[in-house]
């Protein structure tokens, strides 16, 4: 072998070694960048079913809040027919008090605004 040939031979090898590294961080660096783009395509994946859960836990509470509330409607109702039941009573009480010759006590001050106000 002459000395060319052996100096050629050294650099082809020395030639070799720097592409196999280059080539390997190369390699190294797809590889992240395919494992990063998997992540994303499962997150893309996974978001509408999130989105789908979230959906049905906010219907669900939505739910449950409308029917407390269509609850207190159907008690708030009921109340306030009881209380102009009573005071239906009582105003008849007091008229058939009147027509004996007695005169009732004055109604508390809340019945007397509720009188004057409506509220």
């Amino acid at each position: 072998m002459t000395l060319w040939a052996g100096i050629v031979a050294a650099f082809g090898t020395v030639g070799m070694i720097v592409a196999g590294a280059f080539a390997a961080r190369a390699t190294t660096r797809a590889a992240a960048a395919t494992a990063e783009a998997t992540q994303a395509a499962a997150r893309v994946q996974v978001e509408p079913a999130q989105r789908a859960a979230d959906l049905a836990a906010f219907q669900a509470i939505r739910d449950d809040m409308q029917k407390d509330v269509d609850d207190l409607r159907t008690e708030t109702r009921s109340l306030w027919s009881l209380v102009r039941a009573f005071a239906w009573y009582v105003g008849e009480l007091t008229t058939q008090m009147r027509g004996h010759g007695i005169e009732p006590p004055a109604p508390p001050e809340r019945v007397d605004e509720y009188n004057r106000t409506g509220v």
